[in-house]
Protein backbone atom coordinates (compact mmCIF):
# COMPACT_ATOMS: atom_id res chain seq x y z
CA UNK A 1 0.00 0.00 0.00
CA UNK A 2 1.33 3.53 -1.02
CA UNK A 3 -0.31 6.67 0.99
CA UNK A 4 0.42 10.17 -0.22
CA UNK A 5 1.69 12.62 2.72
CA UNK A 6 1.78 15.27 0.21
CA UNK A 7 -0.77 18.19 0.43
CA UNK A 8 -1.40 17.58 -3.29
CA UNK A 9 -2.82 14.41 -5.20
CA UNK A 10 -0.01 12.67 -7.03
CA UNK A 11 -0.58 11.53 -10.19
CA UNK A 12 1.06 8.72 -11.47
CA UNK A 13 1.84 8.33 -15.30
CA UNK A 14 3.28 6.07 -17.82
CA UNK A 15 6.57 6.02 -19.20
CA UNK A 16 5.44 7.28 -22.49
CA UNK A 17 3.24 10.52 -21.42
CA UNK A 18 4.71 13.41 -23.02
CA UNK A 19 4.57 17.05 -21.64
CA UNK A 20 3.04 19.65 -23.03
CA UNK A 21 -1.01 18.47 -22.79
CA UNK A 22 -3.50 19.67 -20.21
CA UNK A 23 -5.58 16.55 -20.61
CA UNK A 24 -4.90 14.76 -16.91
CA UNK A 25 -6.28 11.80 -17.79
CA UNK A 26 -4.07 11.18 -20.92
CA UNK A 27 -1.56 7.95 -19.99
CA UNK A 28 -2.93 8.33 -16.20
CA UNK A 29 -1.78 5.19 -14.40
CA UNK A 30 -2.87 5.82 -11.01
CA UNK A 31 -3.73 9.14 -8.52
CA UNK A 32 -2.85 8.72 -5.14
CA UNK A 33 -5.12 11.26 -2.70
CA UNK A 34 -3.89 12.99 -0.14
CA UNK A 35 -4.13 11.52 2.97
CA UNK A 36 -5.85 14.41 5.86
CA UNK A 37 -2.49 15.84 7.60
CA UNK A 38 0.65 15.80 5.36
CA UNK A 39 4.20 15.19 6.48
CA UNK A 40 6.75 18.44 6.62
CA UNK A 41 10.13 18.63 7.83
CA UNK A 42 10.41 20.57 10.99
CA UNK A 43 12.64 23.23 11.79
CA UNK A 44 13.93 23.94 15.33
CA UNK A 45 15.94 27.70 15.93
CA UNK A 46 18.95 28.02 17.35
CA UNK A 47 19.53 31.12 17.40
CA UNK A 48 21.45 33.71 15.80
CA UNK A 49 22.43 36.99 15.47
CA UNK A 50 20.95 40.05 13.83
CA UNK A 51 21.04 38.89 9.96
CA UNK A 52 20.85 35.52 10.23
CA UNK A 53 19.04 32.57 12.15
CA UNK A 54 20.54 29.06 12.75
CA UNK A 55 18.07 26.36 12.18
CA UNK A 56 18.49 22.82 12.41
CA UNK A 57 16.58 20.50 10.04
CA UNK A 58 15.74 16.80 10.06
CA UNK A 59 12.62 16.45 12.36
CA UNK A 60 9.79 15.05 10.87
CA UNK A 61 6.19 16.37 11.64
CA UNK A 62 3.09 14.35 11.07
CA UNK A 63 5.07 10.87 9.82
CA UNK A 64 3.41 7.75 11.05
CA UNK A 65 5.95 5.10 11.91
CA UNK A 66 6.69 2.64 9.62
CA UNK A 67 4.56 -0.36 9.05
CA UNK A 68 5.11 -3.72 7.09
CA UNK A 69 4.03 -3.46 3.72
CA UNK A 70 3.44 0.92 3.51
CA UNK A 71 5.22 3.23 1.45
CA UNK A 72 4.57 6.85 1.78
CA UNK A 73 4.87 9.39 -0.45
CA UNK A 74 6.15 12.84 1.17
CA UNK A 75 8.37 15.56 0.00
CA UNK A 76 12.04 15.46 -1.84
CA UNK A 77 13.30 17.48 1.86
CA UNK A 78 11.59 15.10 3.75
CA UNK A 79 12.50 11.96 2.17
CA UNK A 80 16.26 13.35 1.95
CA UNK A 81 16.18 14.61 5.65
CA UNK A 82 15.50 10.79 6.49
CA UNK A 83 16.90 8.89 3.45
CA UNK A 84 19.24 7.27 6.22
CA UNK A 85 16.75 5.85 8.72
CA UNK A 86 13.38 5.78 6.78
CA UNK A 87 13.55 3.24 3.64
CA UNK A 88 9.90 3.26 3.31
CA UNK A 89 9.56 7.17 2.04
CA UNK A 90 9.25 7.43 -1.93
CA UNK A 91 9.40 10.93 -3.75
CA UNK A 92 7.31 11.85 -7.17
CA UNK A 93 10.59 11.19 -9.73
CA UNK A 94 10.56 12.42 -13.71
CA UNK A 95 7.91 15.22 -13.52
CA UNK A 96 5.21 15.60 -15.85
CA UNK A 97 4.21 19.44 -16.77
CA UNK A 98 1.52 20.95 -18.86
CA UNK A 99 1.53 23.68 -21.57
CA UNK A 100 2.05 25.93 -19.29
CA UNK A 101 5.15 24.14 -17.50
CA UNK A 102 3.12 23.63 -14.34
CA UNK A 103 4.45 19.99 -12.56
CA UNK A 104 0.71 17.76 -12.99
CA UNK A 105 2.10 14.81 -11.90
CA UNK A 106 5.27 11.94 -12.47
CA UNK A 107 6.39 8.92 -14.50
CA UNK A 108 7.40 6.79 -11.20
CA UNK A 109 8.01 7.28 -7.93
CA UNK A 110 11.68 7.17 -6.78
CA UNK A 111 13.24 5.88 -3.11
CA UNK A 112 16.32 7.68 -2.38
CA UNK A 113 19.22 6.69 -0.68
Amino acid sequence: MILNLTPHPIRLYGPDRVDGSDDLTEGLVETFPPEATPARLAMVELGGGVHFEMVEYGHAENLPPRRDGVQYIVSLVVALALADRRPDLLVPYREVRNSSGTVIGCRSLAQPV
